[in-house]
């Protein structure tokens, strides 16, 4: 049983990184959200369990993609939950639950990047951004996977602050406001991030499409 476990036991979408790929849809409308935080304030187990289903994988993707590294990930995912479990009682009677988690997730990151003096961990671990559900036929599943790969590899080489408006905005599809809370600035420093961030995605994945063609040619010119 992890530490979460037993403090559980105790305790009383806007724009895609690509287009033309579905990123992740919203998975809780407001109301049925507002309900749940009531919930969890008054210590329900059920709404804690609930809210688990609904974000633990989202966060696991978020942070790993931001960590590049599954262990690193999975300590600072189970301590996110502890976040959520010992101010349950405190949250505001609106909170938005998906800005909320995502916060306490990247203000973690940040925190163990500063208590180790670097700005990221070393890794090259990756993981797919959009569930296996979407793949229709075998054809689609072959493209589609391949544009993955890229994304994934494109957004593994740029720096923390443009891949995590990226995976924020175009792929968990919290709102450029929401973002930006998330982020820690402004509105308007969110839009102009996130234009350089879409910029630099582009630039990367233009760069790997040119590079067998400029192989083929520097072939070529070799005879």
């Amino acid at each position: 049983m992890t530490r979460l476990d037993e403090e559980r036991g105790t305790a009383a979408g806007v724009t895609d990184v690509t287009a033309g790929y579905p990123a992740r849809s919203s998975v809780m409308d407001r109301k049925s959200e507002l309900e749940l935080v009531g919930r969890i304030r008054a210590g329900d187990l059920a709404a804690f369990d609930s809210v688990y289903d609904t974000f633990n994988a989202r966060l696991f993707g978020f942070l790993a993609r931001l960590s590049r590294n599954r262990d690193v990930a999975e300590d600072l995912l189970e301590e996110t939950w502890l976040r959520l479990v010992a101010n349950a009682a405190r949250l505001d009677e609106d909170t938005r639950l998906g800005p909320w988690l995502f916060t306490v997730a990247r203000n973690l990151y940040v925190s163990y990047c500063r208590s180790r003096a670097f700005d990221e961990p070393d890794g090259t671990e990756t993981i797919g951004l959009w569930p296996g559900g979407l793949r229709q036929s075998p054809f689609e599943e072959a493209a589609f996977g391949e544009l993955e790969r890229r994304i994934e590899a494109a957004l593994m080489t740029m720096p923390v602050r443009f891949r995590e408006v990226l995976l924020l905005v175009g792929v968990e599809q919290l709102r450029p406001h929401e973002a930006a809370v998330v982020c820690g600035i402004t509105p308007d420093a969110l839009r102009q991030r996130l234009k350089r961030a879409r910029d630099m995605l582009a630039a990367k994945l233009e760069s790997v499409d040119a590079a067998p063609m400029r192989k083929r040619e520097e072939r070529r010119d070799a005879r």
